[in-house]
């Protein structure tokens, strides 16, 4: 089920009536976790067994992770071992899942190329939801074992629901332990819960989920589906609109998710703050999906060397860490080109405010620095959403020397739906 389902309103207002009415904080959490599987199992209970391996797995390996003591000689051998064996877990269920049908195709595509011939085995895979989300959540919390800075659990139960919560579990934000699982101690009161507060922001999700990001589809959608028969003046407003739809989903879906969890006493902190009004591609990135991206930099970018090496080494770990970023959004090479234009810039505006000084003074009024972060944010928003990248390029060609073979007027977008009930 989705935030904006009829029955996931009457599924949140059992589950909220049920929670405050009990006084044991341990019954409250049991009640969020088998929410949280009934929330999950909605969707196919089959792979509730991923969330338990994932589960298990890495409770064992932080426990034996703390259990190994510090890390010098023996220790740090076999702490690493059990670090790997969380990782190896997470990161396989991951890859074959998500990854596999890629990896195959490609491996396939490269063969052609050098004239070898592969065939596709019959494997049919079913991508299981929310399981990019709920991975890179988990082994957050192994990691901040190993590295000292959060002390394993010896809860299953807190461990559990730290995973599987389900305001959060199937499209983030993507919560760290040391953050979450502080907040499975204390009862809170109902009294202390800024319920009108939640209320607005769960509204605010709910109409630029439903409203303006499901209406603006109506005329995004046909033109990726088939973007060479559309004008040029038709690219370009599917584009633009496309950058609208695609910020009401993710930061409405996140809005919905935050004021959910913040109506049962948790605080998942804030997501999006305004990345269209950002100046350069660096701002933006601290404004979008704010949990992925600074998940990025702590457990992708700085393990790589982040900025302590020389400056091609940064742009190097710039480039990696945002080529994996996107892959990590999708299974397909057009994600890889996002994600490492996005890298390249980053190290580009790196280089340039590295020669502007220290601070790096304006070059452009802020207008203009924020239409230009906008607008290079929305040609590459094209690979995002194309089907493939030749559709991608097609889009491109359009947008920057308009000019298209189309001849296809825009399709009118429909009433926004929500105002009677959202299509789902």
């Amino acid at each position: 089920m989705i935030f904006t389902e009829p029955r996931f309103l009457v599924f949140f207002a059992a589950v909220f009536a049920a929670y405050w009415s009990l006084d044991s904080r341990r019954a409250q959490k049991l009640l969020l976790l088998v929410a949280s599987y009934v929330f999950y199992a909605a969707w196919d209970w089959r792979f509730l067994s991923l969330i338990l391996v994932s589960t298990l797995i890495d409770y064992v390996a932080a426990r034996r992770i703390d259990a190994a003591g510090e890390p010098a000689g023996p220790a740090r051998r076999r702490r690493r071992v059990w670090l790997l064996t969380s990782l190896t877990a997470n990161l396989g269920l991951l890859g074959f899942f998500k990854y596999f049908g890629f990896f195959v195709d490609s491996a396939i595509e490269l063969g052609a190329a050098l004239g070898v011939e592969l065939s596709r085995p019959a494997l049919s895979i079913v991508l299981p939801v929310g399981i990019s989300f709920y991975t890179f959540q988990t082994m957050s919390y192994t990691i901040d074992v190993y590295r000292g800075e959060l002390a394993a659990r010896r809860s299953l139960l807190d461990v559990a629901l730290f995973v599987a919560f389900f305001p959060q579990l199937v499209a983030g934000p993507i919560v760290r332990a040391r953050n979450f699982l502080p907040q499975l101690g204390e009862r809170v009161p109902f009294a202390s819960i800024a319920v009108r507060a939640h209320l607005l922001l769960f509204l605010a999700g709910f109409v630029k989920k439903a409203c303006v990001s499901d209406s603006v589809s109506t005329v995004v959608d046909p033109f990726f589906a088939d973007p060479v028969a559309f004008t040029a003046a038709s690219a370009w407003l599917a584009v633009a609109l496309y950058s609208v739809q695609i910020y009401c989903d993710f930061s409405g879906y996140s809005d919905m998710a935050i004021a959910t969890a913040g109506l049962l006493g948790f605080d998942l902190g804030r997501n999006f703050e305004f990345p269209y009004l950002a100046r350069n591609v660096r701002e933006f990135w601290q404004r979008w999906h704010i949990s992925l991206s600074t998940w990025l930099r702590d457990y992708l970018y700085i393990p790589l060397g982040g900025n302590r090496g020389s400056r091609l080494g940064t742009a190097r770990n710039l480039l990696l860490t945002m080529t994996l970023g996107g892959l990590w959004h999708g299974a397909a090479w057009r994600f890889v080109l996002w994600g490492g234009l996005h890298g390249v810039a980053l190290g580009s505006h790196r280089e340039v405010a590295r020669r502007a000084g220290a601070p790096p003074r304006p070059r452009l009024p802020l207008a203009a620095a924020v239409l230009l972060t906008f607008s290079w944010t929305s040609l590459l928003w094209i690979f995002f959403r194309a089907t493939d990248l030749g559709s991608a390029f097609a889009i491109l060609r359009s947008v920057l020397f308009f000019s298209s073979p189309g001849t296809a007027a825009r399709p009118r977008p429909s009433p926004p739906t929500c105002c009677w009930w959202p299509s789902v």
